[in-house]
């Protein structure tokens, strides 16, 4: 989101409002993606969101959007800046996020994201991603307040041709002060405004690769 590795909208979900009960889920949408949100007791003001559908597109794209961190900033709400911090063993990365957010002070985190599997030669298998707070690998900014848990991960599964399942999951807490008339504000729809901005995205993705490849075959473009 988006606070997935990037998905920095839901920040604006969790600020205030969760769970009815300590340790419940309480479903915030039971349509086309299900949605639950509970209170994580361990974390101050923390909440954790389970989301789960199907996207409209295939999982090749979506390997390739979620695992593009630099480029966040030009397509997931809020998040203004978007960088790499450093590269380890087998593909692990260090990342920076800041979001300019409506109301409340800009945020930013920095984390640990792993690719726990991709996708096999031949497009099949699954795409699981995870991720988790890695603070200490950059110094904090003045006027910036830093979210000091964030954790979460995606796991895409085929559904069909050009369709994809996933389980989205994540704890993130709001951090710094929060206005009271915020409460409730938002969950469902930042979630799905996540969801989908990751939906879109993969999509230009999808067409440009196919026009790209009909430019190189030769065929002729659509008009």
């Amino acid at each position: 989101m988006r606070i997935l590795p990037g998905l920095a909208v839901l920040v604006v979900a969790l600020v205030a409002g969760g769970a009815s009960a300590e340790e419940e889920w309480e479903t915030l949408s039971d349509g086309e993606v299900t949605i639950r949100v509970r209170e994580r007791a361990d974390i101050p003001g923390g909440r954790e969101v389970w989301a789960e559908g199907v996207l409209d597109v295939g999982i090749q794209d979506i390997q390739s959007v979620l695992r593009d961190h630099e480029s966040f900033r030009h397509w997931m709400p809020y998040v203004t800046e978007s960088r790499v911090l450093s590269v380890g063993p087998e593909g692990t990365r260090v990342t920076y996020t800041r979001l300019n957010l409506p109301v409340i002070s800009n945020r930013d985190y920095v984390l640990r994201v792993v690719d726990e599997q991709l996708l096999e030669a031949d497009g099949t298998g699954q795409f699981r991603q995870k991720w988790g707070s890695e603070n200490q690998a950059l110094a904090e900014r003045e006027g910036v307040v830093r979210l000091r848990h964030n954790q979460g991960s995606w796991v895409f599964t085929p559904r069909g041709e050009g369709k994809a399942h996933f389980v989205y999951r994540f704890t993130v807490e709001p951090g710094g002060a929060i206005p009271g008339f915020l409460a409730g504000f938002g969950q469902k729809d930042a979630v799905m405004d996540t969801v989908r901005a990751v939906e879109k995205r993969a999509r230009k993705l999808a067409s440009e690769r196919v026009a790209a490849s009909q430019t190189s075959s030769g065929a002729p473009r659509p008009l």
